[in-house]
């Protein structure tokens, strides 16, 4: 999600948000990053495939499989995936270009949730238009320059 924004000192600010599939390493964070890559989720992929055929191709013919367990497993399986998408972190940039009287500002943040991060958006978006600065230190937005 992108929006330009005019500041209230009348600078023109575009305010991102973009969503990271791996999370960032911080700091604190650098010597327990070891994460193995996709390695782990295809793996896992992989053997609820192979657990699944095996259940399908030795259950016997005469065997009646309702419509509604069908449904409730595939819910079932789909809902993890689907929490981990919408949990990811999510970079939140707000950035104004050189004028010749301003140098040119970049503030950075992380949220964690999609509907976070559309509200953080709003916020630094509003933020702007009223004080001219993206966030006023209750915000995950820091300056980087």
């Amino acid at each position: 999600m992108t929006r330009v924004v005019r500041g209230a000192d009348g600078r023109m600010w575009t305010v991102r948000s973009n969503v990271n599939w791996s999370e960032p390493a911080t700091a604190q964070e650098f010597e327990h990053d070891v994460a193995a890559g996709q390695v782990a989720g295809v793996t896992m992929l992989l053997v609820v495939v192979a657990l699944v055929l095996i259940v399908v191709l030795w259950t016997p013919t005469a065997v009646v499989v309702p419509g509604w367990l069908v449904f409730a497993f595939l819910v079932l399986l789909l809902a993890l995936p689907v929490q981990w998408a919408m949990g990811r972190s999510w970079t939140i940039v707000a950035e104004t270009p050189p004028l010749p009287d301003a140098p040119p500002e970049r503030w950075v943040g992380t949220v964690h949730g999609v509907m976070l991060a559309r509200q953080e958006t709003l916020r630094v978006a509003r933020s702007l238009q009223r004080d001219a600065i993206p966030d006023d230190g209750r915000g995950p937005l820091q300056p980087v320059n």
